[in-house]
């Protein structure tokens, strides 16, 4: 595929949705799908429209300049990717090892667009799953007192791979500010409960003494506050009486998989907008 993917948004007006469609149209391209959103309370307005290049009469380089004028006429924030570029992406993991699995045997399979060029953990356990996909491992236990001098190496790593996107696959360390402002809105955490109920350490057993009929997952973007980032996905699965927690410590992992693995396809496809702390998702 050979795509360009707009994403907009902007105050709501009448003719936002003509404008966009006919601008791809007066250039030679076909929609492969279009999709929008009005959040009334705000007064805004969300699109995301995706079009083939293959009849384009404007090259890569030249779609920004072009769609500029239009842009500016609605006071619009955008982005413009290409489905030939796939991101660059690094994994970070502790122990827990059953998401960075799950995401690497996805990408094998083909069903993640993307690069994965770095593993990052603060223990060596995932150095042999690293080996076995072929992706750099770099291992970088954090202390109190080697945690700033670590987080440096790790940026190293990140200038060095080029990466464009973070993905915190169960890993145990909160990231400091220095590295979420290299990433805003491009570090994506799961969180072993449905936020924001249980949040915090040792959820299963919080439910578990609690009794709760359900559990759950929670992927979002990170920010500074703790677990308070964007949401991006949830799911829940029914449990009973008859549950031991180690059942429930099953349940949740199979969820860990399943939601974080929405997630980062979503932003991979391009397919997220954030805003005021929120998400919207696009079809």
């Amino acid at each position: 595929m050979n795509h360009a993917i707009l994403l907009i948004s902007c105050p709501d007006r009448k003719g936002i949705t003509a404008a966009v469609t006919n601008f791809v149209f007066i250039h030679g391209g076909n929609i492969i799908s279009a999709d929008q959103h009005i959040d009334e309370q705000s007064n805004t307005f969300f699109m995301r429209v995706e079009w083939s290049l293959k009849d384009f009469d404007l090259s890569t380089a030249k779609i920004e300049t072009a769609f500029l004028p239009l842009a500016k006429k609605f006071s619009m924030a955008w982005s413009l990717y290409f489905s030939q570029q796939l991101p660059r992406v690094a994994i970070f993991v502790s122990k827990h090892l059953h998401c960075l699995y799950d995401l690497l045997l996805r990408h094998r399979q083909g069903q993640l667009p993307c690069q994965i060029r770095l593993i990052i953990s603060n223990h060596a356990d995932a150095k042999v799953i690293a080996k076995e996909f072929g992706v750099r491992f770099l291992e970088c236990p954090i202390t109190p007192q080697t945690k700033r001098a670590q987080e440096q190496k790790e940026l190293l790593a990140l200038k060095k791979e080029k990466i464009d996107m973070i993905v915190l696959a169960r890993y145990h360390q909160i990231l400091t500010q220095n590295i979420l402002n290299h990433f805003p809105n491009r570090i994506i955490n799961i969180h072993h409960s449905f936020l924001p109920a249980f949040a915090g350490g040792d959820p299963y057993r919080q439910a578990y003494q609690k009794g709760v009929k359900i559990i759950g997952a929670t992927s979002h973007y990170v920010v500074r506050r703790l677990d308070a980032g964007p949401i991006i996905e949830q799911d829940t699965v029914r449990v009973t009486h008859r549950d031991a927690l180690a059942d429930l410590v099953r349940k949740g992992q199979d969820l860990e998989r399943i939601v974080l693995n929405r997630a980062v396809r979503w932003h991979l496809q391009r397919k997220i907008l954030c805003y005021n702390n929120k998400t919207v998702i696009f079809e």
